[in-house]
Order: C-alpha cells, then structure tokens, then sequence
C-alpha cells in the first residue's frame, strides 16, 4: 500500500511570486525609487494596464513567470501580466499553505521569482551596494514573512551576492542563524561570468556552508539555457532539454576538486529530474578509469562515491528514475511539486504521487516523499525555527550518517509560456 495516508508529502522544488511590496519596504528609502518595484504599464483597447518588474529603470514585465497553477494545459501559453490573473497562493504565504492542503503537501521550498531562482537578477545590478541591500530584503522577506507564516510548512533557502565570495560567505552565516537552509546557487557559473566550480574562487563559500550546514540548491537552469536549439523548433524542444543543464552541472562537480575539499558539501539539483543519474554516473566512472592519470583528476575516488555522499536530485514524475532507484541510491531521490508553474500537477500532486509510486514499498515511498528531505535540508518536523535544538540530529554527508545509515534497518537500498520569453527572462542572465 505506497504513499498511505500518513506519509507527508515535503516537495524541496516550488516557486513564490514576489508581492509589490518586497523591496519597498525593505530598502533604505534612497534606493526605493532604484530598486525592485511594481509600476504599470497602459496596454490600450480597454485592458487593464500590465504590472512589470522595474529595477535600476529595466523592465522585467513577466511579473508570474509561469505561474499558471489552477488553469489547464489548453489555457497555456498566455504569462499573467497582472497579480489578480493569478491565484492567491502564487504571492501569499496564507493562501499557498490552504493549496498545499488541498494538493496533499505538507511542507515545500521556494525559489524566488524575479531575482531568478539563485539571485541573478542582482549580479546584473549597476549599483553592487544597492545589489547587495536587494539580496537581504528578498532573503528577509522570504525567511522572516514568507516562511515564518508557518515554520513547519516552508523550507526556507536564500540567495547571495553572486559577485563577491565575502559578501557570500557574510549573507550564508547571516541567513543561517536565522533558520534557513538551503543556499541557491548556478548550476553552471561560468554562463554567468562567474569562476568556474574547478577553481578556489567559491571555497570560503562552500566552507561556510558546511559549517553552517546549509544545503546548496542548484535548480536547473540557474547558470543559463540548456543546449541551443533549432531557430525553427518549437519551445516544446527546450522544456525537454531543461534537465540536461542538470546533467552538466553534475558532472561538472564530480570531476571538479569541490567534494574532495569540502566533503560535507551538500548539493541537490532542482527540477532536473533524476532518471538520468545512473547512466550519467556509470559514465562517469568509466571515463574516470580509463582518464584519471593522465588528467588533473583524483585518482582514488571514483565519481560514483562523491555522488552518493554529496548529491540528491528530485522528481515530479520521473518513472523512468523510480525504475532505477535502487541504480541511483533511494537514499538521493527527494520529490518535488512545482507549484505553481506549468510542470506541476496541482492540485493533484498527491493522485499523481499514488501512481508513480504504485509498486515501490512503503519504507522506500516514505524516504523518497519525506525522511531523505529532513535529512537533506535538516528540517525536523517542528520546522525551521527548531533549527538549534535539531542541530545535533542534522546529517552531512561525511559524518556517517547519510540516509542509507538512517534507514539501514528498515531494508532500504539507499545510497547516499509568450512562454518562451518569460522563461528567458527567467534563465538567461543578459
């Protein structure tokens, strides 16, 4: 009987919508006019006038960024250009919870909106110091407004100032003793301008993170488009191609020194699905048998270990992946909603969780849906505001208690839409 009654639901990949009012009333009042905030826009022929993004005197008009949870895939295709053309679960923390209520989720996570999902709106900002003060405002918005609605019910993560590794490390040990836990950043930085992940640049980061023992959340698409595709394709090529930029990233790390210097690193990419892991990780170790002595490559420590330890990835429907579970580790598979964007099924997520999970046991249904989550994120069911008492229950991954050792007793076989435009906007950088 999979997925009974009991078993919550905690989704670790779902997107808020910004109300006006995040910055505006978070800024120091001489960057109010500079920063991020709603103006609107006359569309003529007796339409409402469309509400946009402005910062720094640039547009961002796609304000929803997919936020089409509650119409049906025939009503695709058109973005919401004004709040009430979305339901109030996008941007109110309230009305959010009774959605999940309805969808059978119990807990989830959520990506910003209009900073993009790790922040790089701001590592676009003319104005660093401005930048920087937008970060916080989002961060205390989402942990002190957002999360704080219900600390048992949001698993509360971050951004940084992507620009500068000291301000990074400043923000992790900031948010962190405010209960988050978990730190968005690109999945491929050099799509950015930034120091790739083979170089020291990001070491104080990652050292910050294990110390506080943050989770980074690496969603698909945060460093840029996937591969480029045919000018005559249709968008449908590019949503299929999303996960692969997943896949680089991955492999990106497991060849790079990260998870040799900091082996309590956590990473879990977001959205990317997980059904190609094993194939990926196999290949991986192949390449490295065949390649590791005449390369800068560790020669002890396949691929294959460094993922087990160190990364877990989530699925919204990924049959393929739950077939070869036990390939990629049931300990690394965590479960995600999406709301309220176009992959998501709400408010059925919890019917189509029935399905996909019709032939797995119990004890392995109740690690993928929630235990892997609070071991991964350190989030108890108290929620985030407990984070001090749980410290000494959190797992990272070099301590000897990774999931698999967790759940060792109970047999599991666990190892460590214009659409096209506003999802541009949403990934691209420049």
């Amino acid at each position: 009987m999979p997925l009974q009654p009991h078993m919550k639901l905690l989704s670790v990949d779902d997107h808020l919508i910004e109300h006006p009012k995040v910055w505006t009333d978070r800024l120091p009042s001489k960057y109010v006019e500079r920063g991020p905030r709603i103006v609107e826009i006359p569309r003529g022929d007796g339409l409402a006038p469309m509400q946009s993004w402005l910062y720094e005197d640039r547009p961002y008009p796609y304000i929803g960024l997919n936020a089409v949870a509650g119409k049906r895939p025939e009503e695709y295709g058109l973005e919401p250009v004004r709040y009430d053309d979305m339901i109030p679960g996008c941007y109110d923390p309230k009305a959010r919870i009774a959605d999940m209520d309805i969808d059978g989720v119990e807990a989830m996570l959520c990506f910003p909106s209009f900073p993009r999902f790790c922040g790089t709106i701001f590592l676009e900002g003319d104005d660093k110091e401005l930048a920087r003060l937008s970060v916080q405002a989002w961060n205390d918005f989402s942990l002190d407004e957002w999360c704080a609605t219900d600390p048992a019910r949001f698993i509360p993560m971050a951004m940084v100032p992507l620009w500068d590794p000291a301000l990074m490390v400043a923000e992790i040990e900031r948010v962190a003793e405010k209960g988050c836990r978990a730190i968005g950043l690109p999945d491929n930085p050099i799509n950015l301008g930034l120091p790739s992940y083979h170089t020291d640049h990001w070491d104080p980061v990652f050292s910050a993170m294990e110390e506080t023992n943050l989770t980074a959340v690496m969603h698909f698409g945060s460093g840029g488009f996937p591969p480029q595709i045919a000018p005559e394709a249709p968008f449908a090529v590019m949503i299929t191609l999303m996960g692969t930029t997943s896949m680089a990233a991955c492999t990106d790390l497991l060849f790079s020194p990260v998870f040799h210097r900091h082996p309590n690193l956590k990473v879990a990419f977001s959205e990317g699905g997980v059904g190609w892991m094993p194939y990926l990780v196999e290949r991986a170790d192949y390449v490295w048998r065949k390649h590791k002595y005449y390369q800068n490559i560790h020669p002890t420590i396949a691929p294959s270990e460094l993922f087990k330890r160190n990364i877990s990835g989530c699925f919204i429907e990924d049959e393929a992946g739950v077939k070869n579970r036990y390939d990629i580790g049931v300990g690394n598979i965590t479960w995600e909603c999406d709301y309220p964007h176009s992959d998501s099924f709400w408010p059925k997520s919890r019917a189509r969780a029935e399905e996909v999970f019709a032939d797995v046991p119990d004890d392995e249904v109740a690690q993928m849906v929630e235990h892997n989550t609070r071991r991964w994120y350190n989030f108890p069911e108290a929620g985030f505001k407990a984070h001090n008492a749980d410290e000494g229950n959190a797992w990272r991954p070099n301590d000897g208690k990774g999931p698999e050792a967790a759940y060792a007793g109970m047999g599991a076989h666990g190892g460590i839409d214009d659409v096209q435009k506003s999802l541009g906007d949403l990934f691209t950088s420049n």
